[in-house]
């Protein structure tokens, strides 16, 4: 009796063979798409699902997958490389810095980074501490996780929100430092204050019937912790406690007194908590065991290190009728050129733009339309965890006014004997500002401006230091972009989301999630799919 699976492979495949035969390629080609055979004009959009290239694609068409080069090996690059890989696709990453991963870049002990301006540093963390200078933490939505499970990249929990993290607000007056949890219980109890006697007051008669008068009142009495009968914010648990609850004849002393709702308001407190509610930080979050870098470190394992080319920096773009030659200067400094039968452009689109190329000018204007932006961090080690031993932090992030803007406590090696705070975390004027410091200075700031949210032991417990200033490193020379209106689906835009001749382009600035993994991940993705649409529709 015969397989009737293989039966009906087979009748498939000589009904290809038949369309080919009279119709061509692209009839052909639009048959297997039809049957599922093979990716559809849909599949080639960005926001069409994924499904890798495979050799097996190439089965029925009698034709081969091509050679591909690729600028740049962070993540869009190596993505493209690796899932082009699958489908036996012969690419080369040209890679001007020495190492890949772009952005993704993670400091440990012995790492070095040299700026535009000169400056070379080597961080000096013991064993087991590091910095991620670039991307932290990844969403549990992003497809970035997808490759943690396909690379075997293991994941930990990063403590995005932290209810005993602080708050300090300079310029409002404080002169100590709230926990977040207190500020959050102020601000939500005397919003629900406000918005209960608005209700029962009848201001919202016209909105709402009473039933819903009735609900809004009762979820607002347990939102805000409110008194049942005043509807008035006092105190509460939520707030705090100092000292905390124990045993018995030990119930925990509350904060109080409760701050005024002028002050609470005029403390600026409030605008830090929409920030949990952002679809792209909300919890839980994560980030790879060991550094973010285990990422690009994983996926160049996979690609293969000989695929990769570093200190290679590219010169010049050629456009040809049947293929792609790129110029470039190898790491000793001789010149060089590759030619392949497609180009995939992954490197910072401002870079790009003063590479000298053929590909038009509706191309140069839309790479010039985009400019970078400035971010900075500092790593300062610890002798010491005292964030733990001594305030109760596990990770998460305190806010400030302060140019610092954001202090992240480590979510990895909890009561480990030391650990790195990334002292400032910080973007625009505050981020250039610091770029332009030395090291030494950026380090003595920051130190400077912490001891007055944490006290004597952020000087005293220091170690060492290890700052990036992403505006300032060569071959990247930004964090993430300014994209005209309408992002990656701007006018302006239109001809770098499709290929220019045997040109293709990908990166985080191409997709709605500039400045994520999973932006240029996506991108990647698109590029690579109309790439492999392309080839298997070729003629023969």
């Amino acid at each position: 009796m015969s397989d009737s699976s293989t039966s009906a492979s087979w009748s498939r495949r000589g009904f290809l063979r038949a369309v080919g035969v009279s119709g061509g390629a692209g009839t052909m080609f639009a048959a297997m798409g039809a049957l599922g055979l093979a990716p559809t004009a849909e599949a080639a959009g960005a926001t069409a699902a994924f499904s890798a290239p495979s050799a097996s694609d190439f089965t029925l068409t009698g034709r081969s997958a091509a050679s591909v080069v690729i600028l740049g090996g962070g993540i869009a690059g190596l993505i493209s490389a690796y899932e082009l890989g699958k489908a036996g696709y012969r690419c080369t990453i040209l890679e001007p810095r020495s190492r890949t991963g772009g952005r993704n870049f993670t400091a440990r002990g012995g790492t070095t980074e040299t700026d535009v301006f000169g400056r070379k540093q080597t961080a000096a963390f013991s064993e087991g501490q590091y910095m991620n200078c670039g991307p932290a933490r990844l969403a549990q939505w992003m497809v970035t996780l997808d490759y943690c499970r396909e690379l075997r990249v293991p994941i930990q929990v990063f403590t995005n929100t932290n209810a005993d993290a602080f708050i300090y607000n300079e310029s409002a007056g404080m002169t100590k430092p709230e926990r977040y949890r207190s500020a959050k219980s102020d601000v939500y109890g005397y919003v629900s204050e406000l918005l209960a006697k608005a209700t029962s007051q009848g201001a919202l008669d016209s909105e709402l019937t009473s039933e819903d008068k009735e609900r809004l009142i009762t979820f607002l009495q347990g939102w805000g912790q409110l008194d049942s009968t005043s509807l008035r914010y006092t105190d509460s648990g939520n707030r705090g406690y100092s000292p905390y609850p124990g045993a018995a004849g030990t119930p925990g002393t509350s904060l109080g007194p409760v701050p005024g709702l002028s002050e609470v308001f005029a403390s600026g407190v409030g605008r830090y908590f929409s920030f949990e509610f952002g679809f792209d930080q909300a919890m839980l979050m994560f980030q790879p065991v060991g550094g973010m870098d285990q990422i690009p470190k994983a996926l160049t394992k996979a690609i293969g290190a000989e695929k990769v080319r570093l200190g290679c920096q590219a010169t010049k773009i050629t456009e040809l009728p049947d293929g792609v030659t790129v110029e470039y200067t190898d790491a000793h400094g001789h010149a060089r050129a590759i030619s392949a039968d497609y180009l995939i452009a992954a490197m910072p689109p401002h870079l790009l733009a003063k590479l000298p190329h053929n590909l038009g000018p509706s191309v140069q204007t839309g790479l010039q339309a985009i400019t970078p932006a400035s971010a900075s961090k500092i790593g300062l080690e610890y002798k010491s965890r005292w964030w733990e031993t001594d305030y109760q932090i596990y990770g998460g992030i305190t806010e400030t006014d302060l140019d610092l803007t954001h202090v992240w406590h480590p979510s990895y090696d909890f009561h480990g004997d030391r650990g790195v705070l990334i002292g400032y975390y910080n973007y625009g004027q505050n981020a250039d500002m610091y770029g332009k410091m030395t090291p030494a200075e950026r380090e003595a700031r920051a130190i400077t401006l912490g001891t007055k949210i944490y006290g004597p032991k952020y000087r005293t417990e220091f170690a060492s230091s290890f700052s990036q200033s992403w505006r300032y490193i060569p071959h990247i020379e930004g964090a993430w972009h300014n994209t005209p209106d309408g992002g990656p689906d701007a006018p302006v835009l239109k001809p770098l989301a499709h290929p220019t001749g045997r040109t293709y382009f990908a990166g985080d600035w191409l997709s709605y999630m500039d400045a994520w993994q999973h932006g240029a991940i996506t991108s990647a993705r698109s590029a690579v799919t109309q790439l492999h649409t392309r080839q298997l529709a070729a003629a023969v």
